[in-house]
């Protein structure tokens, strides 16, 4: 019984953290926005402890900072702040295929298969939470091809630290619908060239392939927040 009730709490600890980490990524608690254990407590029908305790993990990432007199507030993000993240995914991003490589089963492959079918319906109807919500749904994804735990969590912390800045950034510049069907025309290649990779069993080519396009997402991001004067 004991070790069921911890099993129940780290499963609703990770749920709801889960749950708060999406939010902050998508939006939907913008930079600046106050959290409140109280609220939290409530909407998820708990107590406060594993709210503070999932507060302090997200403010251990970076999402989240906490201000004296004020309380706990969603961080802001700027590119400028994010070049070392961005060096450092880079480098991690070739990894994938090197360090405990995982071969994907037939479900698996099937799940790549159907995200890039995602892909090409959003090119059809372009839509910037659905394009940030799918590039989270293909991260997870290739996170399952290493086996490496410590790459695993330490790409998936640099990896949110980073994803929100698009959304962030995008709606405030002139050319956004087109960086938009831009940018999702660029994600749909990536996906295409590592759902090949995969299906050929080139698992080192995996991470090649991540590699390029994490450089590259960044270059436009900075390109586009930093336009050249006439």
């Amino acid at each position: 019984m004991a070790g069921g009730a911890r099993r129940e709490r780290r499963s609703r600890f990770e749920r709801i953290y889960a749950l708060l980490r999406e939010r902050i990524c998508m939006l939907d608690y913008p930079p600046g926005m106050r959290l409140r254990e109280e609220d939290l407590a409530e909407e998820f029908e708990t107590s406060r402890t594993p709210i503070r305790r999932v507060l302090a993990r997200l403010e251990d990432e970076g999402l989240l900072r906490s201000m004296h007199g004020v309380g706990t507030i969603v961080t802001d993000i700027d590119i400028d702040s994010l070049q070392q993240v961005y060096q450092l995914r880079v480098e991690l991003a070739e990894l994938i295929g090197k360090l405990s490589p995982v071969r994907p089963d037939a479900a698996r492959r099937a799940e790549f298969r159907t995200l890039l079918a995602r892909c090409d319906r959003l090119r059809g109807e372009p839509d910037a939470r659905e394009f940030a919500r799918i590039n989270m749904d293909f991260f997870h994804l290739l996170m399952t091809l290493t086996g490496n735990e410590p790459l695993r969590e330490f790409s998936e912390r640099l990896y949110y630290q980073t994803t929100r800045i698009w959304l962030k950034n995008a709606a405030r510049l002139t050319r956004y619908e087109a960086m938009l069907e831009d940018e999702i025309r660029f994600f749909r290649h990536e996906v295409a060239d590592i759902v090949a990779a995969i299906e050929s069993g080139e698992l080192e080519a995996v991470g090649h392939i991540r590699r390029s396009h994490v450089a590259m997402s960044f270059a436009r991001l900075y390109a586009a927040a930093h336009p050249q004067s006439p």
